[in-house]
Formats: structure tokens, C-alpha cells, sequence
């Protein structure tokens, strides 16, 4: 490789439940520098959750996450003038990444009142396995298994 690679980020953890997951999710979630507003929709999500389901909020959110993190991605590659979809298994930094990006994205789309009830019903629906950012990861594992032939030009 001709670049050094770059310094791991270090995140510190959160204030209410000491996790620096949280504050990753929280700091994808963010517009314009407004962090404070940020916790606030995330700890309010997380206590709707934990009403309507009667289980710690933090724990349905983790295992949402990780119902929406991919294993997997296709990646373009150009070989003798044709492009080719090639499955290849992703990084676990990026995996994470993947996952709070679909739960942020795909809770923006729905059609609640504030955003905190919003991440709260994408949270719920990722958890039971269904929803936008569920449905992504398995749209992305689909395509992976369809370009399955091509694995061998993995680079």
C-alpha cells in the first residue's frame, strides 16, 4: 500500500448508557452540529420502544442493528470491457456502519410525527425482522447470492 492507514477513531461513550455505540449511532444521526438535539431524539426513541414493548430499549436497538448490519455487498468491478457484480464479505467497522446509515436512513422516510417516533418505529419493525432497513440487507445479501458465479474475481 503507498498510504499509511488512518488512526481508528475512538468514540467516547455516551452519558446515559455508557456506551460508545450509542454516541456513533447518535453522531450519524446529527444534522448541522446539533449533538444535544441528537441525544434527545435517541433517548426518547429508545423510551418509546421500551413502552411498547415492555423490554430494555437499548437491548431491542442492539438487536435491531444487528438484524440490519449485511454480511455481505457486491462491489463493481470492470474486467475485459464488462463490468461484474463481485460478491465479498465486509469489513466489521463498515458492517456497523452499513447498519446505523439504513436505521437513520430508512427512519427518516416514515411517515410519523416527530423524528424520535419515527427511529422508534424503525427500530421495532428492524427488530421483528421486517422494515426498510431489513429489507435492504436482504435486497443486498440477494444480489450477492445472485453474482455468487462471479466470486472468483475477487481483487
Amino acid at each position: 500500500m503507498r498510504k499509511a492507514k488512518p488512526k481508528k477513531k475512538i468514540y467516547l461513550p455516551d452519558p446515559k448508557f455508557n456506551d460508545s455505540l450509542v454516541t456513533r449511532f447518535v453522531n450519524n444521526l446529527m444534522l448541522k452540529g446539533k449533538k444535544n438535539i441528537s441525544y434527545k431524539i435517541f433517548y426518547d426513541s429508545i423510551e418509546i420502544v421500551t413502552q411498547k414493548l415492555n423490554e430494555p430499549g437499548l437491548e431491542v436497538w442492539k438487536k435491531a442493528l444487528i438484524n440490519v448490519t449485511p454480511q455481505v455487498e457486491v462491489r463493481s468491478r470492470r474486467i475485459g470491457g464488462a463490468t461484474f457484480q463481485i460478491p465479498s464479505e465486509i469489513r466489521p467497522e463498515r458492517k456497523i456502519s452499513y447498519g446505523i446509515k439504513a436505521l437513520i436512513t430508512y427512519s427518516r422516510k416514515r411517515n410519523e410525527k416527530s423524528m424520535s417516533q419515527k427511529l422508534a418505529g424503525e427500530i421495532m419493525s428492524a427488530y421483528k425482522e421486517e422494515g426498510g432497513a431489513f429489507k435492504k440487507k436482504e435486497d443486498t445479501h440477494r444480489m450477492a447470492e445472485a453474482n455468487k458465479a462471479f466470486s472468483h474475481f475477487r481483487f
